[in-house]
């Protein structure tokens, strides 16, 4: 069948290439549909039972979604002329179509400022814009108020924050609540049926809200540099602003891996073969590869997301990789030769490496099949994207190749590189004379790599995704280190339903209106708020805990103002009568009374290198537990946090699980592709050692495993096993006609160059994402060229040593 289908190929290139043009049309239109993907969303666990929880907890705890800007002038930050910046500032934001409302020092209520005692709150409450207001004591406020410090503002006076409140999408979040809540429903047919509709809707119009988004996020951008200055230092923050900001480091590393590979290919193409038509037909046959698939992806629907930014790169590296070993081959048919015909040469290439490429390919993709059965979507997304991707690369470099070939004049091969090159000549002396030297650093290695993999670290660190000079990583630092962290979480406390007494003597205010005890006001009482200022000093006592707001926040304030005393008529008038506006700063957030719950939100802060989330997690839901065991209460931990820990550890586990599963899958089809036990071992003791290297590296210099990096091993895994599999074609194919060590050479003298030359575009592509603005790109990039590197010298150096001892027995 192969051989029809190669005869077919070389017999009429002209008509293959015009039928590639048609296609070309077709897939580019598609190519433009292509779309990228940054929300949070797109790292979560859809089926987490957490994942439901902080869904149901936004839905009662309706909070907008906000920007933070960080201010910090040179002088002090109450003066006449930093208020007015202030003012200036919150005016000019307040116009952006985003922005709801603004909040800052200036229109909070400063409680301590009130005249008339305690009950004069719900009469007026002072702010900074008042014109009689006490600076000195609203600067004490703001400097010791468990509201205000750490929060709205530094506990330096130096840094204060100004929330930009954004508008309400309703008809997004209708939506997204609807399609929510059909995924529950999987199982109902008519519900599947509408749940397409309703994805196809959302997705239409979450396209057209974040166009609307990025340009007024560009507007707001653009008012702060209006404003920053060296007296006024500006930084932007939010969630909002990270999405927007990652989809364009996203679409900066696609057009930058795309340019940047192609002309790092182009250079060592033009150093391995010095003829240009070697350097031209590679690099267009790997970016038609880059377009079909992109094409591909847009036909499909299939998102670009931060974790499938790099498929550019792995599409060209392995595209390249399969056209370098074709272009060997012709050369080496040519020298062998040199009368053969241009069509009788491509069809002998073609029949040579169509074994070798086609089980290289399918073992690659079984590589990139294994991130397939993670839960979180973008790195599922990665491995179906590639898997079709390169499938698609394997046939482009065949049918191109072939076609394009077919309609060149011969021409002989300069071997100016091969002719002064001796690496891989070197590496097989070194294999066939040095055993001991060897496998004593092959011991020593894994050694290495068992230790740094029992210390290697499981994280993910937002500000630690960006480099230092980006604005969002400074923009986070100083939310961070001044403002009492970044990364929200949320304690809900739920009281449970019981006809028991508390332990506590019950209150006399309980006692007298215990007819009435289903009335809002009167939940206030002295249980619950016990409960909630116990939980409250817990929280504030942990540590990685920066800025902790509860209910128990506005108690420790009022008990300042009223000389220790919290009366629970006070608090229920406060939530009954304080205006609106301000019941949604200080009450509203953190009390449920229909649902008889607490809400504490706190911020951990995140640039705390010795954070270990999970064991913070586990001891902060263990601690709050233990803590309120006798009060009757449940305990509910959420929020974003806990849902990428979620998303990192079953990551972890499913790519531990299901690379022993790929291994295992890869040594099988190396029983089946050599049809020798020995060789299959070989091959994956080959491969597994850098693996084992790489990991230990990762744990030794405190690189921490997260959504990119865990890729590393089935990436590598898969692209690693095309040198085994074409040295070991090359070697069996060698030891028809000569000895053990007459083969090995062989092959080190041919098959080896490919390999080296494939191993050094595939670096040089990777090289390229060390250039990113997102650290997991560039530990990507780095960590893959380590482990290309000791693949090399291991398909080059242990697998031929491995191979005479077994062969051999030692003997020469």
């Amino acid at each position: 069948m192969l051989k029809k289908i190669f005869k077919f190929l070389v017999a009429y290139p002209k008509f293959i290439l015009t039928a590639l043009l048609f296609l070309s049309l077709f897939f580019g239109y598609w190519a433009t549909r292509l779309e990228i993907d940054a929300s949070s969303e797109t790292l979560l666990i859809e089926n987490d039972k957490d994942l439901a929880t902080w869904r149901e907890i936004s839905q009662r705890y309706k909070s907008p979604n906000f920007l933070v800007v960080a201010y910090t002038p040179k002088g002090d930050i109450l003066s006449d002329e930093s208020l007015k910046f202030i003012d200036d500032l919150s005016s000019e934001l307040g116009k952006n179509e985003l922005v709801n409302n603004v909040i800052s020092i200036l229109n909070v209520p400063l409680l301590k400022s009130v005249k008339g005692g305690i009950s004069a709150i719900l009469d007026h409450t002072p702010t900074l814009k008042d014109a009689d207001i006490d600076k000195n004591l609203a600067r004490d406020e703001l400097k010791n108020s468990p509201i205000y410090s750490q929060n709205l503002i530094s506990k330096d006076l130096k840094t204060t924050a100004i929330v930009l409140n954004l508008k309400t999408d309703e008809r997004f979040n209708q939506l997204l609540d609807e399609r929510n809540h059909l995924l529950t429903l999987e199982n109902n047919a008519t519900a599947v049926k509408k749940l397409e509709e309703i994805k196809s809707e959302f997705k239409a119009y979450r396209d057209a809200l974040r166009l609307k988004e990025h340009k007024n996020l560009d507007a707001i951008k653009a008012t702060l540099a209006k404003f920053n200055s060296e007296e006024n230092a500006l930084f932007l923050g939010g969630a909002m602003m990270i999405a927007d900001d990652m989809v364009g480091f996203v679409k900066s590393d696609i057009s930058t891996y795309g340019v940047s590979v192609a002309l790092l290919l182009a250079l060592s193409l033009w150093l391995f073969f010095r003829q240009v038509r070697w350097i031209l037909l590679p690099i267009f046959i790997c970016v038609l590869s880059v377009f079909f698939s992109m094409g591909l992806f847009g036909f499909f629907g299939w998102e670009i997301t931060v974790i499938s930014s790099n498929f550019i790169s792995l599409v060209l590296i392995i595209s390249i990789s399969v056209v370098i070993h074709l272009i060997v081959s012709y050369r080496e048919f040519f020298i062998k030769y040199p009368h053969f015909s241009q069509r009788q040469l491509v069809y002998l290439t073609l029949l040579d490496k169509a074994s070798p490429s086609f089980w290289a390919i399918f073992t690659t993709i079984i590589g990139f099949i294994s991130l397939m059965s993670a839960d979180i979507k973008p790195v599922s997304m990665l491995g179906l994207m590639m898997s079709a991707g390169i499938g698609v690369s394997l046939i482009l470099a065949f049918v191109i190749f072939s076609s394009v070939v077919c309609l060149l004049k011969k021409l002989p091969p300069k071997r100016t590189f091969e002719d002064k090159f001796s690496f891989t000549k070197k590496c097989a002396n070194f294999a066939i004379n040095d055993k001991r030297l060897i496998y004593t650093a092959s011991f020593v290695l894994v050694l290495f790599g068992i230790y740094g993999i029992l210390e290697i670290k499981i994280e993910n660190s937002f500000i630690g995704y960006f480099k230092k000079d980006t604005e969002i990583r400074r923009g986070m630092e100083v939310i961070d280190n001044k403002l009492g962290g970044t990364i929200p979480l949320d304690i809900i406390v739920k009281f449970k339903k019981t006809d028991e007494k508390n332990d506590e003597i019950s209150d006399e205010f309980e006692d007298e209106f215990n007819a009435d005890k289903n009335d809002s006001k009167y939940w206030f009482n002295s249980y619950h708020t016990r409960v909630a200022e116990k939980i409250h000093d817990y929280l504030t006592g942990q540590n990685f805990v920066g800025q902790v707001s509860s209910l128990a926040t506005l108690i420790k304030v009022i008990k300042e103002l009223n000389n220790g005393v919290v009366d629970d008529f006070l608090l229920a008038a406060m939530y009954e009568k304080l205006p609106e506006n301000y019941k949604e700063i200080l009450l509203s957030p953190y009390v449920m009374v229909s649902d008889d719950e607490l809400r504490f939100s706190l911020r951990v802060v995140d640039s705390d290198e010795r954070l270990r989330r999970d064991k913070f997690l586990k001891e902060l839901k263990s601690g709050l537990e233990n803590l309120t065991q006798n009060d009757g209460v449940e305990i509910q931990i959420a929020g974003m946090m806990v849902l990428y820990n979620n998303v990192l550890q079953n990551l972890v586990s499913s790519q531990v699980k299901t690379f022993g599963v790929s291994v295992l899958v890869l040594f099988v089809l190396f029983c089946l592709i050599f049809r020798d036990l020995k060789i299959a071992t070989i091959a994956i003791m080959t491969n597994l050692v850098p693996l084992c290297v790489i990991f230990g590296i990762m744990g030794v210099f405190g690189i921490p495993l997260d959504v990119m990096s865990i890729t590393i091993a089935a990436i590598s895994l898969g692209i690693g096993v095309d040198d085994i599999i074409h040295y070991t074609h090359r070697f069996l194919q060698e030891r028809r006609t000569n000895g053990v060590i007459k083969s090995i050479q062989n092959s080190h003298a041919s098959i080896g160059y490919a390999m080296y030359y494939t191993s050094f575009g595939i670096v040089l592509g990777f090289s390229v994402m060390m250039t990113s603005n997102f650290i997991p790109t560039i530990y990507f990039g780095l960590l893959t060229d380590l482990v290309m590197g000791l693949m090399l010298l291991s398909a080059l150096v242990l697998m031929p040593r491995l191979i005479i001892s077994t062969y051999l027995k030692d003997k020469r």
